[in-house]
């Protein structure tokens, strides 16, 4: 063959096959000379586009040598369903799977064999879904050259080695507007660049993908300009971005990194409210393109019944065409007539199951619960049903790009969002830091702490005060809690030297401190915190503040019941003790 599958080929190719024949009847030098001219004729003849060879899908090719669109209602419909899909899905791959999952065949005209120049309704594939998304003849542009040889790649012997796919710049032709087309050239273009996209590395995004992530592709360091890569790690998956520039260029350290948990979360929010405005536009167009694709779908279902129809109908008018006598031809015609009823059948069955799920119009209802959503779009955004990759493609049609900067170690983070339109955002956010030393407030933070303790204040009351004066504890925590502050003040206290200032206890009759219960009874404080988890002793009160100390309350029959239940030797084993020892008196019954 002399072209390839999208019916263009190299021409220094084909003059070598033409010249095949020549060798013997002329020397090479002249063989040289016809080669070049051969060459130069061909690539003017191209120029004018005028050299058609295999039309693709989609086209047939004219009795005037030209490339038309394929007559074939059914045919176009499925072509420019590809395109349709593309804008709603996103990506090839995306296309690819609705085509399979909806079981919607490609129509693919034979080149040769018994069908030959006849349509054949073959499984959808990724390197014609891909052919049909990239080639220029789609937006009416004729190209020669697509695949050229490369000399120093050729092998002897082989005609096909050293082939290669070129960038439209290096086509051999390039004419605009020169054939009939499925979609515009803007549209194509735009294609193009979302493709491009696709394909994760150097510039472009990536395709939304299922992680976590809602930034990937998209989030840039702004301290040296390159796209930060997305980890997960721990058996919880912690996401992390990171800029690994420093390891690239064999520095200490990477330039920068933070939570990525937090970050997508300011992302989202920004852009969640960015949406609040055309909820009832973006419900509009929502139930409409539900309906065109699901028009889609259906128009695909009649052609597919029609087609099977009329090769049906086919069947009987040849089956009725033969003479009875000829019973060897009205076998095989009865047979494909029955076959192809079968098949018309087994379609109008998958049909009837496929109207059970699918409606062409939304209702009332199902309007109404668009349009609540629309005007949701936290609760929307939140669903189940909403995938990650779902949010990922929201965000990149807001936001074309994001730009962080890490102020040195600390917390501090500043936010830069590329809007699609052309603004620039700027929000402040809060990193996760390991260490409160790398905050950007950590000695204001100690010596509040410290003013705070000294002045007598429990670790409940200062937890309060910080986060009225808006301080933020590090990692995952959003508030100040007494387990914090506690944890805080001692290492202050330590590393200041202060002390704190205690507040003498108002103890009132009767009552009686651990340390002083036990000073009086002569028991270790472990012996009464042992009596006090049994209910052997009275708990008065607990005083406030953190892990509050407690009260006791004994009279002097209480301190004798206690002595003798100290002196009483008992262990784990042994009978109960008499409730006379165990049992305490409350003040209330000593009142009365």
């Amino acid at each position: 063959m002399l072209a390839d599958q999208d019916g263009v080929y190299d021409p220094t190719d084909y003059n070598d096959r033409l010249l095949l024949g020549l060798r013997g009847i002329m020397n090479e030098a002249e063989l040289h000379i016809l080669r070049g001219r051969m060459h130069q004729a061909l690539l003017s003849k191209a120029k004018r586009g005028e050299i058609y060879i295999h039309a693709p899908i989609g086209y047939v090719k004219l009795p005037t040598g030209e490339f038309g669109l394929d007559p074939d209602e059914q045919v176009q419909a499925v072509v420019r369903m590809i395109f349709e899909e593309l804008d709603c899905r996103g990506s090839a791959r995306s296309v690819l799977k609705f085509f399979q999952a909806n079981d919607i065949k490609l129509p693919i005209r034979a080149r040769s064999g018994v069908n030959k120049n006849q349509i054949e309704w073959r499984t959808a594939t990724p390197s014609v879904i891909n052919r049909v998304l990239t080639h220029e003849l789609y937006a009416g542009m004729y190209r020669f050259g697509h695949r050229q040889t490369d000399p120093r790649r050729k092998i002897p012997g082989r005609p096909d080695a050293g082939r290669s796919v070129v960038t439209p710049d290096k086509y051999h032709a390039l004419i605009r507007d020169h054939c009939p087309a499925y979609i515009s050239e803007e549209r194509y273009r735009r294609n193009q660049h979302r493709i491009r996209d696709n394909r994760f590395g150097g510039t472009s995004k990536g395709a939304p993908r299922t992680g976590e992530s809602l930034l990937a592709g998209i989030l840039y360091c702004g301290k040296c300009g390159r796209r930060m890569s997305v980890s997960y790690s721990g058996a919880n998956s912690v996401m992390q971005y990171s800029c690994t520039t420093g390891l690239i260029d064999f520095r200490s350290a990477p330039c920068q990194s933070l939570s990525g948990k937090q970050l997508d979360e300011l992302v989202a929010a920004k852009v969640l409210k960015a949406l609040e405005p055309a909820s009832l536009e973006v419900s509009i167009l929502a139930a409409a393109d539900i309906e065109q694709a699901q028009q889609r779908l259906h128009d695909n279902w009649r052609q597919r019944l029609e087609r099977s129809q009329f090769s049906a109908d086919r069947a009987r008018r040849q089956y009725d065409l033969v003479e009875p006598d000829n019973r060897l031809v009205a076998r095989e015609l009865e047979q494909q007539w029955n076959t192809a009823l079968q098949e018309a059948e087994t379609l109008k069955q998958e049909y009837a199951r496929f109207l059970q799920t699918h409606v062409t119009e939304l209702s009332n209802d199902q309007r109404a619960m668009i349009q609540s959503l629309a005007g949701n779009v936290p609760a929307l955004w939140q669903l189940p049903t909403t995938t990650n990759s779902d949010r990922q493609r929201i965000v990149r049609i807001l936001v074309e790009r994001v730009d962080v900067v890490i102020e040195g170690a600390t917390e501090q983070v500043d936010v830069a969002l590329q809007w699609s339109g052309g603004f620039t955002s700027h929000h402040g956010h809060r990193r996760a830091v390991r260490r409160y030393g790398q905050t950007a407030d950590y000695e204001r933070l100690k010596t509040r702490i410290v003013a705070l303790v000294t002045a007598g204040n429990s670790y409940t009351e200062i937890a309060s005060v910080l986060n009225k004066e808006g301080f933020h504890p590090t990692k995952q925590t959003d508030r100040f809690n007494k387990s914090i502050v506690g944890r805080l003040a001692k290492k202050f206290r330590v590393e200041t030297g202060a002390t704190r200032q205690l507040v003498p206890i108002q103890l009132k009759p009767r009552e009686w401190t651990v340390k002083a219960l036990s000073t009086k009874l002569q028991i270790p404080q472990t012996t009464l915190h042992s009596w006090k988890q049994r209910g052997w002793l009275h708990v008065a009160r607990q005083l406030p503040g953190y892990r509050g100390q407690l009260i006791y309350w004994a009279n002097e029959t209480e301190l004798i019941r206690l002595g003798q239940l100290r002196q009483t030797k008992w262990s784990y084993g042994d009978p109960p003790l008499p409730s006379e020892l165990t049992t305490p008196k409350f003040k209330e019954q000593a009142n009365s």
